[in-house]
């Protein structure tokens, strides 16, 4: 098999848990938020600091601070997979649980990937781990960032005299 259909394999496997699905059918349903990380590196190497200051997430020598834990946790996956725009839901009680799912698919992705090429070279690995996580950003970015403002739909109520 080839390096693409090693991919496509995966991808197949994860169907409802394929995380720009997650992306799309869960967060991109709610009132968000859009979120630029600005240009990251090729291979971001990602970690979450807590600080005196608070959470931060640091790609590179970049830090960006974040307003809780469950967010930087949200934002660390999809800064990992390249995207540069992204939707961040503007309730943060929902955050945690999307940050869950996203982190266990992406480590999901990562597993399904060692288990099916495990007979092949680790530069074999690393080309489906590469056309994966490109598969990933593309349909991240097509589904969009969210508005820049999150939407406030206010219904009033006019009395009659």
């Amino acid at each position: 098999m080839t390096a693409e259909e090693h991919a496509e394999q995966v991808k197949a496997e994860l169907r409802n848990t394929w995380l720009p699905l997650i992306y799309r059918d869960r967060v991109l349903q709610m009132r968000t938020r859009s979120y630029h990380f600005g240009p990251l590196p090729k291979k971001p190497v990602v970690t979450i600091q807590h600080t005196l200051l608070g959470v931060e997430l640091k790609m590179g020598r970049r830090r960006l601070l974040c307003p809780d834990l469950a967010t930087a946790r949200y934002l660390a996956i999809l800064a990992r997979a390249g995207c540069e725009d992204v939707a961040v839901p503007y309730d943060i009680t929902k955050t945690s649980q999307l940050a869950d799912e996203l982190e266990s698919s992406w480590h999901r992705m990562l597993l399904l990937v060692d288990r099916n090429a495990a007979t092949e070279s680790d530069r074999f690995r690393s080309r489906v781990h590469g056309l994966l996580i490109a598969k990933l950003r593309a349909e991240v970015a097509a589904a969009g960032s969210g508005t820049k403002v999150p939407e406030f739909k206010q219904i009033t109520k006019q009395r009659a005299k």
